[in-house]
Parts: C-alpha cells; sequence; structure tokens
C-alpha cells in the first residue's frame, strides 16, 4: 500500500499559474540573470517562449550571434526535461512600436494551444523596458532586478578584448563563448570593435 501511495505521489503533476510565460530579449549573450527569470518562470508556467529579439541574418558588435545560435546557447543550460518546456520564436527589428507588438503576439500566437493563459515576464531595468507595459492583455510577472541589474553591454566588450567573464556566465554559454571566440566570425567582429566607432555595442 505504501509502494502505491508513492506511486501516486510521484505522479502528481505541479500545478502552473501560466501555460506559457513569453520572456523578450536578445540575449547577447545569455547570463545568469535571464537564467534565473527562465528558472523562475518555469516554476510559475507549463512553457516558456523565449522572444529573440535582433533575430535579422546580419550580425554587428552589438548582436554578434545569431537566433539558431542564441538558441543553442541558452539550451545548454538546461535539463533535457526543461529543454522540452523552453519554445522560441525569432523577433526581428521593427522601429515602430506597433509593427513590433504585431509582430511578437503573432508569432507566439503560432506557437500557444487556443484558450491558453499568456503572460509576459521581466523586470523594468530602465527606460528601454517600456515594451513590457505594450501587452496589457498578457499579465505581467514583474521581478526584481536580479543578479545586481547585470547588464550585457560591459560583457560584450570585455569579449571583444578577448575576455570571457565567467563569474557572469553559466556553463553551457561559457563554452559556447569560449567556440564561437575560435571562429573567423569572432575575429572579424573583435576587429570591428577595435576599430570602429563603438556607440552602436549597447
Amino acid at each position: 500500500m505504501a509502494q502505491l501511495m508513492s506511486s501516486q505521489k510521484s505522479e502528481i503533476k505541479p500545478m502552473y499559474t501560466f501555460d506559457y510565460l513569453v520572456f523578450i530579449g536578445r540575449f547577447q549573450p545569455f547570463h545568469f540573470a535571464h537564467m534565473q527569470t527562465i528558472e523562475i518562470a518555469l516554476q510559475q508556467s507549463q512553457n516558456v517562449i523565449l522572444a529573440l529579439g535582433s533575430a535579422q541574418s546580419e550580425r554587428n558588435i552589438k548582436n554578434p550571434f545569431l537566433a539558431i545560435e542564441r538558441e543553442q546557447m541558452i539550451l545548454s543550460n538546461f535539463s533535457e526535461q526543461d529543454q522540452k518546456r523552453i519554445h522560441f520564436v525569432h523577433v526581428v527589428d521593427v522601429y515602430n512600436d506597433e509593427k513590433w507588438v504585431k509582430q511578437v503576439k503573432d508569432l507566439v500566437n503560432a506557437v500557444i494551444q487556443p484558450n491558453a493563459k499568456v503572460g509576459l515576464i521581466g523586470h523594468f531595468k530602465d527606460e528601454s523596458s517600456y515594451y513590457l507595459r505594450l501587452f496589457p492583455e498578457w499579465q505581467m510577472v514583474e521581478l526584481d532586478s536580479l543578479k545586481d541589474s547585470i547588464s550585457a553591454t560591459p560583457m560584450r566588450e570585455a569579449y571583444y578584448r578577448g575576455e570571457i567573464q565567467t563569474e557572469f556566465f553559466p556553463e553551457g554559454t561559457i563554452r559556447f563563448l569560449s567556440e564561437f571566440q575560435k571562429s573567423s566570425i569572432y575575429a572579424e567582429l573583435q576587429k570591428k570593435y577595435l576599430t570602429d566607432d563603438r556607440s552602436n555595442i549597447e
């Protein structure tokens, strides 16, 4: 009987507040604050949708990694079980809020099940986070600033100087950055960073 009860207990599925939580970001690169946000999202939602911003195919020093590379970098930090609950949509830059919001909603709607409960997770880091208010139909899960408000901009700057600031990155990201550093693409981006106007890195 005790064995039966134990078996039944292990089959109880966790109760989630959401069917899907959407997390919008560029993840250039994926750091501990991003990971912590996804871990919180996985606790509250059956599925997490990562909307990868700046998903156009051209690279620059602000956006060195393609969307498919960011998918691989992110997933490498999660268990196989969690990976099955993480979904991606690719959001290209559109410099018009109305068109951008429509793009995000259309992409998310193509992933979710009908009548799903959808929320949006994030935190208001600075004025650039205003986009979080553009989805009033999605319940907001607002987080306090995580991991001392670490910003990816100085991480990228250090990376172009040849450094990988391992204190800010989970293991999968460190492996990805180390491999990418060996590529000719990295060498080109590094040269561009060192010789060109650096105002476009943020």
